[in-house]
This record gives structure tokens, sequence and C-alpha cells, in this order.
């Protein structure tokens, strides 16, 4: 069926199996965020998985492309995927394709307990994590403790940005609609500036942020809801953040600042406030999303493990899936291990963007 004709009935039945699941309530897991991308994307189903008595034992989010290609639902921005499926579901991977018309089933942030996939997983890699869940005090003791001159230069920076730019303001939860198109044209510029494809020049990703940010109200969505937030210098935004969170959980998503204010490391303080307030508001994990990047290993307290590749029927479709895709993925691997290639290959981007901007 398409998300948006999930009742109230599938939506009960979803958060019990999750629940069940024992995994972090990561939003990207739950039936809003399925059901906000089916408004942007015309090809996205959900499978309802019954079982004897017409028992609902599960779903499958996906997104079927014309040939019967499939992806994770949101593929692209979805920084957790898999099937919510009941333990005792039965299922093989190949039936529930099978079942869905799905010649495969591509993924790039695979959940850690997904067994139904997980033998389809070519890679795995580190999601970074910040665990606030015995409260931001106890995350401050560590972090002063196992990287006192990191806490000690951010907090100072911090000082010296309230000193020469005005009072420094963190806002948790921003209403203000130009506060998220001020974050989109940072995010946009960044983007080019190193070379990446801009995510928000795609129309269903910026339209998809754009409504999750305007149906952010925790009690009327409780298992995905947009937050916006911003640290201000005086009255100017000097970093923000977009991002999906649960009731425990905030799925880190676009973080962005002012390059004018660079030398003072905004989006790391940004990021010390936001831990400090999600604690407040009865969050216990920060999900800092797959990637390395310098700010992510100051933070971190640990890692979840995601995993990514395709599972694939027999057939001809699926030989011209793996001519399409798998030269492609494997040359994006070959690179990404090889640290020295990586660091060649990050320098060309950075050129590809300076000449961008020219």
């Amino acid at each position: 069926m398409r998300p948006g004709a999930l009742d109230a009935g599938h939506i009960e039945r979803w958060r019990e199996l999750r629940a069940l699941s024992g995994a972090p309530a990561n939003p990207f897991m739950e039936p809003e965020f399925t059901r906000a991308v089916g408004r942007v994307r015309p090809g996205a189903r959900v499978a309802v998985v019954e079982g004897a008595g017409e028992a609902v034992m599960g779903f499958f989010p996906y997104e079927r492309g014309p040939l019967g290609q499939g992806r994770a639902i949101g593929l692209g921005v979805s920084d957790c995927q898999g099937p919510v499926l009941a333990p005792e579901h039965g299922l093989t991977a190949r039936e529930l394709l099978r079942a869905c018309s799905l010649t495969s089933w591509e993924f790039d942030n695979l959940e850690a307990g997904q067994t139904l996939f997980a033998p389809d997983a070519t890679e795995e890699f580190d999601s970074p994590v910040l665990d606030i869940g015995q409260g931001y005090a106890a995350y401050e003791k560590a972090l002063r403790a196992g990287s006192p001159k990191f806490f000690r230069t951010t907090t100072a920076k911090e000082r010296r940005l309230a000193r020469q730019a005005g009072e420094v303001r963190f806002v948790f939860d921003e209403r203000d609609p130009a506060a998220l198109r001020t974050l989109m044209e940072w995010k946009s510029a960044q983007y080019r500036r190193t070379g990446r494809r801009d995510r928000f020049a795609q129309e269903w990703i910026s339209t998809l942020v754009r409504q999750l940010a305007a149906d952010h109200t925790p009690g009327r969505t409780p298992g995905c809801s947009g937050v916006l937030s911003v640290l201000y210098a005086g009255d100017r935004p000097a970093a923000a953040h977009f991002g999906l969170r649960s009731r425990t959980v905030l799925s880190c998503w676009f973080p962005a600042y002012d390059t004018d204010f660079a030398k003072y490391s905004p989006g790391l303080v940004l990021h010390l406030r936001m831990a400090e307030a999600a604690a407040g508001a009865g969050i216990g994990l920060l999900d800092l999303g797959r990637g390395a990047a310098e700010y992510k290993d100051a933070l971190k307290t640990g890692n979840l493990r995601v995993g990514e590749g395709a599972s694939v029927r027999p057939g001809p479709r699926a030989a011209l899936y793996r001519l399409g895709r798998e030269p492609s993925r494997r040359a994006h691997s070959f690179v990404r291990n090889r640290p020295r290639l990586a660091g060649y290959a990050q320098r060309a981007l950075n050129q590809v963007g300076r000449l961008r901007d020219r």
C-alpha cells in the first residue's frame, strides 16, 4: 500500500514491533518518516506482512523503480533502514522481495540487528553516537576527563564568540521558518564548497525537510518529529542543525554554520548545547550518523554499526542491476578503505568546489 494508507491500527502495531525489537528508537525507522517520504516520492510503498488469522507480523517500507528495482525508503537521506518485523515472521529476503515484485532492494544504512538482509551487506560502517542517558552532567564529566583539551578549547571559543559578536544564545526547538531557510542555504554552500552533490537541489529532499520541520510537535508525532536548533551570536545565527527525534533518540541530520564565524567553531558549540538541551528533554542518545568526521570523533561516546549493500533476486534484471551498480559501489569502497587515496579524492572534490564558486 501507499504509506498514506496506513491506518491507526497499523501505526500502533508498527510501534509495538519496534518496541519488541529492543533497538534504539531511531526516528528514521518510525511510521511518520515513511509517511513523510510517501508524500514526496511517488514510488514509496509499505508491504504489510500478515500471519495466521490476519495478524500483522510486520512492515517493509521501500521505494520501487520502474523495472522493479527497490531501495530503502528515503535512500540518500535516511540514516537507518530495514523492515519492522515480529521475531517469528518466518520470511526469507527473497520471499519478501518476490511478494513486493522487487528484483532488488538497495540499502546504505541497514540497522544493526536486521537479520533478514544482513547477509546481503557488502560493507559495515560505524555510526557514531553520543550517549546522554545518564544526563548531560555525566557526559560532560566524561568528556572533560577523556578529551580535556578539546573541551577547554571549545568552551574558550564560545566565550570569545560572545565577547566579539554578542551574547551567545541557543534555541533547541526554533520555530522561525527563516532560520530553516538560512540553514539550508549554508548547507547547500557547504556541499558546493566540498565538491559534493547539493542534496537540497533535489526538490523531493528540500520539500521533505520543510514538511518535517512544519510538522514537529512531539505530542502529535511521537515517533518522528523535526527539531531545528540554532546557536545565535547576538541576533545573528552562527550555527544550526535540523534533525529528527523520537522520545529517546535525536538523529543528527543537517548541521551547518556561518563561515564568517568559522574560527569560533560554532558547530562544536552548537552540538554541546544541543546535547545538554536534548538530555533535558528526556532524550538519551544522539545518533551522529555514518561517516568519518573529526567533530564526531571528539564528541562520540561509542558507535552503532550500519550496513551497505543490496539484496538481489536471481534473474536477468538482477544481472542488469549488478552491471549498473556494483562497479560504482566497488570503486567507492576501494577508495574509502585506503586513507591516502581517500585524501586525494577529498582534495579533488575541494578543487571542484572552488571551481564551482568562481
